[in-house]
């Protein structure tokens, strides 16, 4: 078997961080919908995460914010003109879009793509493909940019096959490694990769008639499972419960979290309930040669709902150097006591490799919808692997330093709907984002920047004189 770690990329939130209810079905975006937000308190959030599982020993990456606003949508929509002009007329007359257009939503990277290890893939590459997040406008416009920022994070063709996204269809709908998880001995063996989906997207009879529509199609997941080439035998398709999904269970890993040969889970997140969990044990026991460790909480500890409350299991579960393991779990955990209960149940029960748990507070994203397990994107890369990441996104001592004391310079205190409606905040982002591509040195990834003429550097230039 081969040595791997699994590395976190967690996405840096960015600067347009707003609160513009975008996300139907998702009730804690929905619910602070039109709230005044933190940019700068979100990111320092999301950064001092990412320095709590560095100083525990874990290796630590990131992605860099996307470029917004999205002017390029806005221009398809039929704004037409510079750069300002095109700003202000879609703050008059359709500003519902321009929030859209604004949205900081790829800082949630567990939705940028899915990944599989070279152990899992019969051409023994590491497997990537962006999710097409057809389900909402905001995120819809991610792909195509994520595509171009994993093409330069992981290069070198010999050691990763990097595909394009699903096209864009709602019977494909794919939201990433959300809906996506993986069972093995350890990281650097082949595992079971399991695929959550919602509904089946082809046919009238698989229509769904819920409040909320789910977010992943089987045939979507089929298709990454091709694209990864994993084989048929280690690779499982769980349908997720749809009850759950109009208590605010958009995606998996909301209700349902893994690590190597834990799954820690609600009982009620799959369809087929004890039936789907015994199949997932007998293809660990199978293809692993591991028992799978289940640490399972029934209706009766904690009710979906409050599961959405307190994003208990949007949580992190993280190997340490030691083999021992970590729960990374949101604050609103340690406050509140059922969650908190089930906390100490884990720590308490010696069967399981769980031994401590860290709290984190990032309650700016979880107001919109996403926990600690929301902002990361897992590769489990071995050590040659790792040699072909771009280094300028592997968080280091002094990269962290260096990143806090851009977002310090750059990032707003407040952040409203109305800020969104000045031409000129959109030049104070593509400034502060020009700067971050220096610091993580991966050159032009931006619109701004390889167009010469854009409205961006015309007025970029004249603050300048």
């Amino acid at each position: 078997m081969t040595s791997a770690l699994e590395i976190n990329f967690d996405g840096i939130v960015g600067p347009t961080y707003n609160y513009g209810g975008l996300s139907y079905g998702n009730l804690a975006s929905m619910i602070h919908g039109g709230a005044v937000s933190n940019p700068r308190k979100a990111a320092l959030q999301g950064l001092d995460k990412m320095r709590l599982l560095m100083d525990l020993g874990v290796k630590q990456a990131l992605l860099p914010p996307q470029e917004r606003p999205h002017l390029e949508s806005l221009r398809r929509l039929g704004f037409v003109g510079s750069d300002e002009e095109v700003i202000t007329r879609a703050g008059r007359e359709a500003p519902g879009l321009l929030v859209e257009a604004y949205s900081a939503s790829s800082m949630w990277a567990a939705n940028a793509a899915t990944l599989s290890p070279s152990a899992d893939c019969l051409d023994g590459r590491v497997h990537i493909t962006p999710a097409n997040l057809t389900n909402n406008l905001h995120r819809s416009l991610e792909t195509s940019e994520t595509a171009r920022i994993l093409d330069v994070i992981f290069p070198d063709e010999k050691r990763f096959a990097r595909h394009p996204p699903l096209p864009s269809a709602t019977s494909l709908s794919d939201e990433g490694a959300a809906n996506h998880f993986r069972l093995c001995a350890e990281h650097g063996d082949p595992g079971v990769e399991v695929f959550v989906y919602g509904r089946k997207g082809l046919g009238y009879e698989n229509r769904e008639v819920a409040r909320f529509p789910s977010r992943q199609t089987r045939e979507a997941s089929e298709a990454v499972a091709r694209l990864h080439r994993l084989p048929k035998a280690r690779t499982l398709f769980v349908r997720q419960n749809p009850a759950l999904i109009d208590a605010g269970v958009f995606h998996n890993d909301v209700i349902c979290v893994s690590n190597e040969y834990v799954l820690f889970f609600h009982t009620s997140a799959f369809s087929g309930g004890d039936t789907t969990v015994e199949k997932l044990r007998r293809h660990v026991s199978e293809h692993c040669d591991r028992d799978l460790v289940l640490l399972s909480v029934s209706n009766e500890e904690l009710s979906p709902v409050e599961a959405v409350d307190t994003y208990l299991f949007n949580s992190q579960i993280v190997t340490l150097p030691d083999a021992s393991m970590v729960l990374v779990a949101p604050m609103e955990c340690r406050v509140k006591p059922r969650a908190k209960g089930i906390v100490d149940r884990i720590l308490s029960d010696g069967t399981n490799p769980i031994r401590s748990v860290r709290y984190v507070p990032v309650r700016e994203s979880m107001r919109n919808g996403g926990g600690p397990a929301c902002l990361r994107l897992r590769a489990v890369l071995t050590e040659d692997e790792i040699q072909g990441v771009h280094p300028g996104v592997l968080l280091s001592p002094r990269l962290y330093n260096d990143l806090r004391s851009w977002i310090l310079r750059w990032y707003r205190t407040n952040l409203s709907s109305e800020d969104l409606l000045d031409p000129s905040f959109s030049v104070e982002v593509c400034t502060a984002l020009d700067e971050l591509t220096q610091l993580l040195d991966l050159g032009s990834i931006y619109r701004f920047q390889r167009e010469a003429g854009s409205g961006y550097n015309r007025a970029h230039n004249r603050l300048e004189q």
